[in-house]
Formats: structure tokens, C-alpha cells, sequence
């Protein structure tokens, strides 16, 4: 119980406070069990069903554990992020302590007790205890297999050795199922000595088909959740090892030979060099000292296995020695015991016994006594240099610091991202472009209808592959980001995708900072080493320290300009007409830059639109307007959006006040700060503008969706048709002409483009055979099932045409991220915009041009006759009034 306690409280400071060393710990593991738990993370190529190099079994597990915490009433995402490592170290403390159980019992207790001592504060075991890793995993089952193979009391153990280790590679890492080789070895001999080969072989059998049993149990679990055969382990090793030129673990960086000796000496410092003369010092013992310890050989022999094979691989990583670390404790150990029985004896012949007492004491408390110093400096060396990716993201906790919809992005920054337990529920992690030029991790499919449990873990990502090649849809804009992590160090210099954000303070603001150590400034000492920032201390040896950040991006829109002469009884709609002259309609997105100060039109239908819609919001309320949940904040960006505009631009109609704004004519006071909100905020946007509103959301599949929207006088569609519905969806379902050929690549691009800074335009118009502006009831009731132009009457009189034209608005909210469209709508009879100079010709000339996708879309077949008839008559009227058609473009342009 001593060893337990003292393993685990080692391993609880790690769990609790060391910082995590690889990028793959999160993007591997953090993220899958995210998404396990929470429904969404990022995904690396290596979860794609396509590649299945990882096993949903393993993050099943540890997600497991997170899923029984989720259970305590206080629990939250940081706080499961803990939970869980703090899960690891218990395991591995009882791991280890029933290690070192065994070796007191199998060896010599003082090489139990040095094998805790070099376990528990080595700076390798503070890295290793707690992380999720398939290697740390391996690391634990490596203990037990140890356990049971070293421990023949009351038999062999072969069966339970072959299973832990077979558990733990399979499961874990394959590869870590190389430490079992001495082993069998031994079994091998020993078999072959004793003359007891069958019962050899049934234990080898035994734990064979232990091991088999997990097997099977993984590959159900993966195929289950992959939707295909799923082999993980095999296919590991058929990447790693097999997989040729242009792919494999090289193309992710390689070391020279000696890289694992630096490393390992950094981490386990003398315990290093102690575990690699283990072998040479049992041989002297053997050959020199007549003292048979065979078996001992068989104990340190995995250590040099293990490092062997891993000193020839080119490829090189700190965690790929963790499953050895126990090996390499065990070692030192032995060797320690072995110095210390020589170093003590009291043998007159030999040369120990020369040496004072004092002396020898002195000596063996400076290796020992050095050692730990060593390894306790080291380690909050990394604790105090490191640490600030696990602090600076804290404040995203405090109540109402981030809302849902949040984007928190990183750039140069991204492979210290600790995962998204570290951000609160609905805010998201996004990649912005940087120097790195690799295959960043993309997300997991949040699809739910009809995609069953867990779709991400069997859709196929886009844009994935397994040669580290870059894609570039993984990134967002800048402009997109709600909160941004950077580091900034004194003395580097910009890039163009790596700006210095934080010297930035015009366009940002520092909310939260925390030291990182600046290693290109720091001296040798100091990166090794916690060195203390006291005056003894020599400036050259002194740690030198950068700026961690994480930091939020506004955009304000510009102060929009009182519009001229602005009257509620006296300004006119504009006159949009928004047509072309045949024989060619082109069918394109028609966009055009907006003017910050038009992003709103109001004119003298402002009273009647106004009425309209209040009596829709009584009526159909959420038919008409929604919000979904998660986009709560983007639809209250939106109107506070509109609280700061409208008094801009028509002060004589809107006033600003502290909480929102004042209706002066209608006399409504509009309280956008009050929470939580006297009406949805799409309803209360819609009350105070003639547009239609409509707001589209990217979720993690790269999709925009409509999420939100106030669409109360759209005339031929339905809110509740499209809600939830991604961009391409909306314009198929409505069979928009020519959508898939011409227009959905462009519009796709359009929306991840888009920046909050550049606000665009787009008209287009429709006939309309009745004059009800809300809904068109000639294609059928509003709640009617199958409606369309087939149900309207035919060639109704002229004076039933009405002509419908929108005017549309497309900008980026710079909060959020969503996509808003304003959709304003001039409706007037035909008979009046006929009256207008060009108008009739050019209208015919334009209905005339429609190809047949178009004619069917507008319904043209229900209204042609009458329509062109009249058209070609007010045509021929204008012209023999004196209409000179040659000045048509000296007195107008598009879209009028």
C-alpha cells in the first residue's frame, strides 16, 4: 500500500498538472472520445473508414469512463478532461504497484524499492503515467504481462502473460507486443529442458486464445462503429511497415540514431545509463562471481529488445519508449542492486572494502539523491515552461464569456491545442492558415437524421488522405474567428500567414495571457532544467519567456449615414427591375458589392409591411420564426446588429437607448439585453425591418445550414420546409434551375469566403398571378401539402398579375460566423410598372428568354399568353408615343 501511494501521488500531480507533449495525444484521442461524449471533435485522417489506423475500441473505453462522470450533477467538460486522467493514473499506479509486488517477491525487495523510486520521480514517468496514449496503455498491460511471467508462484503464468500483452497491443499498439519475445523464450527453454513441451504448449495455447477472444471483441466494436471490417491492428502495421514510398511514419519526420539515447537520458538521467549496463554487470556476476541469475537475464532483456528496434527506425517519437519505461526501471534497478552489493562489501580481498564507510555513503547519496534532484528540477522545468496551452483557455469558462456558435481558432498555434474538453459546450475549434503546410485534422460528421449512432466514425471525410498532404479546406478566415489563440516571442518575425496577432491592438484584444518558455532565447540550462529567475543567476542561464494568447476578433460594421431626406410617408420603394433584354438568360448568382450604409431599406410601405408581419406573428409564430438553440447567439448578433444600424441610418424612426432601441412611430421598445428574451430573436429582428431574415450556419461537415430565420412574406416557400436544411438542400428540394451545373460549386465557395468585412447584393423577380404579398394562395394554401404552379389558375386577367422582385443582402456576422440574407420584397401590379419608360419591351424580351427549367421554376405556362400580350401591346404604345429605345442606357442601368 506504501509503493500504491506514493506511485499514484506521483501520478496525480502529472494527471492534474503536466502539460500534454504530443499533438497526436489530443487529435487521436482526445477529440474521438469528445465526439464519443459530446457529439462532435475534430477528426484525423487515421479515423476515416477508409484508412481504420484507429480503434474506436480503445477510445470506447476511456469515453466510458467520461460517460460515468458525466453522471455527478457538477460535472462539465473541463472537469471530465481531469476525471479522466486522473483515471489513467490510478491505473497506472496499481499497475506498477503490483510490479513492484512482484519483483520484491521474484528478486530482492530493495530492487522493489529502487524500481518505485526511479518510476516515481523520473521526468519520463510524469509524461507518460497519465497520458492518453496508446503507448502509456501499452505501457500498463507491459506491467502486468511483467507481473505474471516473473511470478511463478504456484505455476507458470504464461497464459496470463501472453493475454496482458496481446491485450494491451491489440487494444493499444501492436508493436508494443515485441516486449513478450524473452519470455516465450524462456518458456521455450524451459520447455525444452524440463521435457514438458505440451504443457508449454497449452499455456502458449491458453493464452492464445485469451488473446484471440479480445481480438475478436475489437474487431466487432470497430466494424460496428466503421460499418465495414475492421482489422485496426493489422492495419497499423501494414502503414507503419508495409505501406511504401510517400507514406509510412517517415514522411512525418525522421531522427538520427542517437536521438532515443539523448531523450532518454533527459528523461531517466543516470537510471538511463544504469538500465543499459544491467546485462554486462548479470554476465559479470555469471562468469566472474559464480553467481547463476539466469533468470535476471530474461528480466532486462525486453529493455534492449525494445530499444534496439526502435534505434533503427527512422521515424523516432518520446512516446514510442514509453511501453519499455517499466523495462528501463527494472534495469536500473537491478544494476543499482548489483553496484550496491559490490560497493558493500566487506570482502577484505576486494577493493570496495577499502573505501570509508562515510565515504561510500556519501557517494552512493549523490548518484541517488542527484538523480531525483535532477529529475524534480526537470520536471517543473516542463511544468512552469509548458504549461500555459492547459491555463489560458480557463476564462472561456466564466459565464457568458462564450457563447454557443463560438469559434476559437488556431494558426501556428494548433499542435498545442489541448483539446476540446478544454472549450465550453457548442464552441468549436477551427484551423486558420499558418506556416504548417501538413493535412491539419478536419471533423466528425454531426449528422443525425436518419445517419444513425455516430455517423462520423463511418462517413468518409472529404479532403482526407495518408501521405501528410496539405488541404486547404480545413482552414477558415481570420475574420471568422470569435476567439483566437496565438504566441507571440520577442524578437521573431511575421509571415504573412503567421502575423504578429498579439502586437495587433488595433483589430484585437488581449483577454487571457500566460508565460511560454521562448526556447530559441533560452540557454541550453534553462530548457533542460527549472532554473529559478533569482539576481545569483547569470543573465545567459536565465529562462526567457514569450506570450501565449487566446483572443477574440471583432469586425464593426462602419456608422452608416442618416439617409437623405428619409420620410415614412414620403420615400418610395426603389424602383428595382431587375430583368435583362433576351434572347440569352444566363442563369449565375448575380452578386454585387453592397454599400455598408444600404445594408437596410425602408420607404412608405414600412407601416404596412410592419402591420403585416405582426398579424403572420400571431397567427403562425414558430412556422414563420426559429431559432435553433445552438445558434441562439448568432440570431441575438443579428439584432444587436440591427439595434446599432437602424438609428444610424433612420433616426427620425428608431431611436438607440441603453437596452436596444424605440420604434418612435409605433411606439414598441425593443430590450435586446434582458435575458432571457421577451421573443425569439429572429421575431424581434423581423419586427423592426420590411426584409425577410434568414441566417445559415456552418456546422463541422463544412455545410452551411439554414438555423435560423424570420421568413414572413417570402410568397412561395415555407420556413418550416427548409429549417435545418444545408445551402445545396434549400435550392435542389426547390429545384432551382440549373442549380447543380451552374450555380452550386460557386455559391459553396461564395459562403466560405465570404468575410465579415465585404457585404454583397443580388436581385432577382418573379411574376405572381394574385396580389396577396405574404403567400401566393394561387399555388396553393399555405399549409397545404403539394403545392405548386400546377394549381393556378390560367391566363387570369392583367389586372391579376402582380410583379415581384427581391432584393437581397448577403453578409458574414462577424461574432458568429453566420451567413445572414436580408430578402426586402417590392411587390407591384404589372399594370403600374408597365407604365414605366422600356419597362414593358424589356420585361417580354426577357420572359421570352427563359429556357424551359426557368419557365417551369417561374410558372410561365400559366401566364404567358395574357402576360406577353400585354407586354407587347404597352410595348408598342411606348414606342408610338416617341419612346426612343437608343437612350434606354442613358437613363437607367441594372438592376433598375
Amino acid at each position: 500500500m506504501t509503493a500504491f501511494y506514493v506511485f499514484f501521488a506521483s501520478h496525480l500531480i502529472a494527471a492534474l498538472y503536466a502539460p500534454i507533449q504530443d499533438c497526436d495525444e489530443v487529435f487521436n484521442y482526445w477529440e474521438p472520445t469528445h465526439y464519443l461524449n459530446h457529439g462532435s471533435g475534430l477528426q484525423t485522417w487515421e479515423y476515416s473508414p477508409e484508412y481504420a489506423i484507429r480503434s474506436w475500441t480503445y477510445a470506447g473505453i476511456h469515453a466510458s469512463v467520461i460517460g460515468i462522470w458525466k453522471m455527478v450533477p457538477f460535472s462539465s467538460k473541463y472537469t471530465e478532461f481531469y476525471i479522466l486522467r486522473i483515471a489513467l493514473a490510478l491505473v497506472c499506479a496499481l499497475c506498477e504497484t503490483r510490479l513492484c509486488s512482484t519483483i520484491s517477491r521474484t528478486i530482492n525487495p530493495r530492487v522493489a524499492m529502487f524500481f518505485l523510486m526511479i518510476m516515481a520521480f523520473s521526468p519520463g514517468m510524469f509524461h507518460a503515467s497519465a497520458a492518453y496514449l496508446p503507448s502509456s496503455f501499452a505501457m500498463y498491460t507491459t506491467m502486468l504481462g511483467f507481473s505474471a511471467f516473473m511470478d511463478w508462484r504456484g505455476g507458470l503464468r504464461t497464459a496470463e502473460g501472453i493475454f496482458w500483452f496481446a491485450f494491451g497491443g491489440l487494444i493499444g499498439w501492436p508493436f508494443s507486443t515485441a516486449l513478450v519475445l524473452p519470455f516465450l523464450v524462456e518458456e521455450a527453454i524451459l520447455a525444452g529442458v524440463t521435457g514438458q513441451i505440451w504443457d508449454a504448449f497449452l499455456r502458449v495455447l491458453d493464452g492464445t486464445a485469451r488473446s484471440f477472444i479480445v481480438l475478436i471483441i475489437q474487431i466487432c466494436i470497430d466494424s460496428v462503429f466503421m460499418r465495414k471490417l475492421a482489422f485496426v491492428p493489422f492495419n497499423i502495421v501494414w502503414y507503419n511497415v508495409f505501406s511504401g514510398s510517400g507514406k509510412g511514419p517517415d514522411i512525418y519526420g525522421t531522427e538520427p540514431w542517437h536521438f532515443y539515447v539523448r531523450n532518454l537520458i533527459l528523461n531517466f538521467n543516470i537510471w538511463f545509463i544504469f538500465a543499459l549496463c544491467a546485462m554486462p554487470l548479470l554476465l559479470f556476476q555469471h562468469f566472474f562471481r559464480r553467481q547463476n541469475n539466469l533468470r535476471g537475464l530474461v528480466f532486462v532483456s525486453p529493455f534492449y529488445l525494445w530499444l534496439g528496434i526502435f534505434i533503427l527506425q527512422p521515424h523516432k517519437e518520446e512516446r514510442f519508449m514509453y511501453p519499455a519505461y517499466p523495462a528501463l526501471a527494472l534495469n536500473a534497478a537491478m544494476s543499482l542492486h548489483i553496484l550496491l552489493a559490490y560497493f558493500g562489501s566487506s570482502n577484505p580481498r576486494g577493493l570496495a572494502s577499502k573505501i570509508p564507510a562515510w565515504l561510500k555513503l556519501a557517494l552512493v547519496s549523490a548518484i541517488v539523491l542527484g538523480a531525483i534532484d535532477f529529475g524534480g528540477l526537470r520536471t517543473i522545468g516542463m511544468l512552469t515552461a509548458y504549461s500555459a496551452p492547459l491555463k489560458v483557455y480557463k476564462p472561456l469558462q466564466r459565464p457568458g464569456m462564450a457563447l454557443a456558435g463560438d469559434t476559437v481558432c488556431l494558426g501556428k498555434e494548433w499542435y498545442r491545442f489541448p483539446s476540446s474538453y478544454h472549450l465550453p459546450n457548442n464552441v468549436k475549434a477551427k484551423f486558420i492558415k499558418s506556416e504548417f503546410s501538413g493535412l491539419l485534422p478536419g471533423e466528425f460528421s454531426e449528422a443525425s437524421v436518419g445517419f444513425g449512432l455516430y455517423p462520423g466514425a463511418w462517413l468518409i471525410p472529404s479532403g482526407m488522405n495518408d501521405e501528410n498532404r496539405e488541404d486547404l479546406s480545413k482552414y477558415i478566415d481570420v475574420n471568422r474567428c470569435t476567439f483566437l489563440v496565438d504566441a507571440h516571442f520577442p524578437g521573431t518575425t511575421p509571415t504573412e500567414h503567421e502575423p504578429a496577432y498579439v502586437l495587433d491592438t488595433d483589430n484585437w484584444e488581449k483577454v487571457s495571457c500566460d508565460s511560454f518558455l521562448d526556447t530559441a532565447k533560452t540557454s541550453t540550462l534553462g530548457r533542460l532544467l527549472w532554473v529559478p529567475d533569482l539576481p545569483i543567476i547569470p543573465e545567459r542561464h536565465r529562462r526567457k519567456w514569450g506570450q501565449y494568447l487566446w483572443i477574440p476578433q471583432p469586425f464593426k460594421r462602419p456608422a452608416a449615414a442618416p439617409y437623405p431626406d428619409w420620410s415614412l410617408t414620403a420615400t418610395k420603394p426603389l424602383p428595382y427591375r431587375p430583368f435583362r433584354y433576351g434572347p440569352k438568360y444566363n442563369v449565375n448568382m448575380g452578386l454585387r458589392n453592397m454599400h455598408w450604409d444600404e445594408w437596410i431599406e425602408l420607404d412608405n410601405h414600412y407601416p404596412k409591411f410592419h402591420a403585416l408581419k405582426a398579424e403572420r406573428i400571431a397567427e403562425r409564430g414558430t412556422k414563420c420564426c426559429y431559432t435553433a438553440p445552438e445558434v441562439f447567439d448568432g440570431a441575438v448578433e443579428l439584432l444587436e446588429e440591427l439595434c446599432d444600424y437602424l438609428p444610424q441610418r433612420y433616426p427620425s424612426l428608431y431611436r438607440k437607448t441603453d437596452v436596444g432601441l424605440d420604434n418612435l412611430e409605433t411606439g414598441e421598445t425593443f430590450n435586446v439585453v434582458q435575458r432571457p428574451l421577451k421573443e425569439d430573436p429572429m421575431q424581434m429582428s423581423a419586427r423592426l425591418v420590411q426584409d425577410d431574415l434568414a441566417i445559415m450556419f456552418e456546422r463541422p461537415d463544412g455545410q452551411y445550414y439554414l438555423l435560423a430565420g424570420a421568413i414572413l412574406l417570402a410568397g412561395f416557400w415555407r420556413l418550416e420546409d427548409k429549417l435545418g436544411m444545408p445551402l445545396s438542400e434549400i435550392h435542389t428540394s426547390g429545384d432551382v434551375p440549373q442549380y447543380k451545373e451552374k450555380l452550386e460549386k460557386g455559391m459553396l465557395n461564395f459562403f466560405k469566403r465570404v468575410q465579415p468585412d465585404k457585404a454583397t447584393l443580388r436581385n432577382n423577380y418573379f411574376i405572381q398571378v394574385d396580389d396577396e404579398l405574404a403567400w401566393s394562395s394561387s399555388i396553393g394554401g399555405e399549409d397545404a401539402e403539394g403545392i405548386g404552379w400546377f394549381t393556378a389558375e390560367k391566363n387570369k386577367a392583367i389586372e391579376h398579375h402582380w410583379f415581384r422582385s427581391e432584393r437581397q443582402s448577403l453578409r458574414r456576422l462577424p461574432r458568429s460566423g453566420g451567413v445572414v440574407f436580408t430578402i426586402r420584397t417590392y411587390f407591384h401590379p404589372i399594370t403600374e410598372v408597365c407604365e414605366e419608360p422600356y419597362v414593358p419591351g424589356r420585361l417580354a424580351s426577357a420572359v421570352r428568354s427563359w429556357g424551359d427549367d426557368v419557365s417551369k421554376y417561374k410558372g410561365k405556362e400559366r401566364y404567358q399568353d395574357v402576360l406577353l400580350e400585354y407586354l407587347d401591346r404597352k410595348h408598342e404604345e411606348q414606342i408610338a408615343n416617341g419612346l426612343d429605345m437608343e437612350k434606354e442606357d442613358d437613363v437607367r442601368s441594372y438592376p433598375y
